[in-house]
């Protein structure tokens, strides 16, 4: 339009508080799933929050990593407590702009509650895969597949979805056999009692099922899985084929591992390098321009009884027709 000029451009977000999980498992993975994009982004300020291990300390892992991006704020301090030391800020730890990380149900509904005060990312944790199979899956992929997001944590969440009764049943069997000898057995063992494998007549049914739940991790183990691409409506990541295991996509496919869990995959994504961004819109309006526009305005703002906003745009359009 004549006169009227708009853009927006880009900017990193100023301070970014990650969150790592690490009281039972040095997940660096995690930390450079949020850092890189931080980087890329632009962002001034990167802290770090994780919590010790069992001996007091951060591991060597986390700390590699860390030096490798060149983070150096990082602060032993795990759980809520360290989500409100972010959002709030303490004596040594700086308040935050937006707070990022998946946790434990705690630190979500931490994250839940100072949201009114400071951005997060999302609902990130417990862990959850959902499993759509039918009678060309592979039984022992899947059940590996299910004890891979078993082990994150008790209140983890592996479903299985088949059309196959045969395979729901060699899942089942393999799963005891899968998790004897497994270093963090206990974990899984508690958290398969939260998992469950129904079976479904079709896999529009299966597809449907899933849409409901918005899984964080979906597996297609179905043949020509591609196919069903289009009809996937709700999910954080998607993982098509036998030879997909939710497992890279944690470490090294390409995608960000950091996604929504418990249904907000319904209203949003995954984290990536827009998560640290903030767009900010311009626009000037020529004197040509409040011309053609101004007339608009004031019939809206007078329509909505706001007789401020219109003397506003009257003001401009007034003096411009007086010369």
């Amino acid at each position: 339009m004549p006169g009227v000029k708009c853009s927006q451009k880009s900017v990193p977000i100023g301070r970014v508080g990650l969150y790592i999980p690490g009281g039972t498992a040095p997940l660096f993975s995690t930390l450079l799933m949020l850092a890189i994009p931080a980087i890329e982004a632009g962002c001034r300020e990167i802290v770090v929050c994780t919590p010790p291990s069992k001996e007091g300390k951060i591991s060597d892992e986390l700390l590699y990593i860390a030096k490798l991006l060149g983070i150096e704020e990082i602060y032993k301090v795990g759980g809520v407590q360290a989500i409100a030391a972010m959002a709030y800020g303490t004596d040594t730890i700086k308040k935050v702009d937006k707070i990022f990380g998946p946790g434990n149900q705690y630190v979500n509904e931490a994250k839940v509650q100072v949201s009114r005060d400071v951005a997060i990312d999302m609902i990130a944790g417990p862990s959850e895969v959902m499993i759509l199979a039918d009678d060309t899956a592979v039984a022992s992929f899947i059940s590996a597949d299910m004890l891979s997001q078993a082990e994150h944590g008790p209140d983890s969440q592996s479903i299985l979805l088949t059309t196959s009764p045969s395979v729901a049943k060699q899942v089942s069997q393999l799963l005891e056999e899968q998790m004897s000898g497994l270093s963090r057995g206990d974990i899984i063992n508690r958290s398969i009692k939260n998992s469950r494998i129904i079976v479904l007549s079709s896999v529009d049914e299966m597809i449907q099922y899933s849409n409901s739940y918005a899984p964080e991790h979906l597996i297609l183990a179905i043949e020509e899985a591609e196919r069903y691409c289009n009809k996937i409506l709700n999910a954080g990541s998607v993982f098509l084929g036998n030879y997909s295991p939710e497992t890279v996509g944690d470490y090294c496919s390409g995608t960000n591992h950091t996604l929504p869990t418990a249904g907000w995959a319904k209203s949003t994504g995954g984290v990536s390098l827009s998560s640290f961004l903030k767009r900010i819109t311009f626009q000037e309006i020529s004197k040509e321009g409040i011309l053609l526009v101004g007339p608009i305005a004031s019939v809206m703002a007078k329509a909505e009884g706001l007789a401020a906003h219109k003397l506003a745009v009257d003001e401009r359009v007034g003096n411009v027709l007086k010369g």
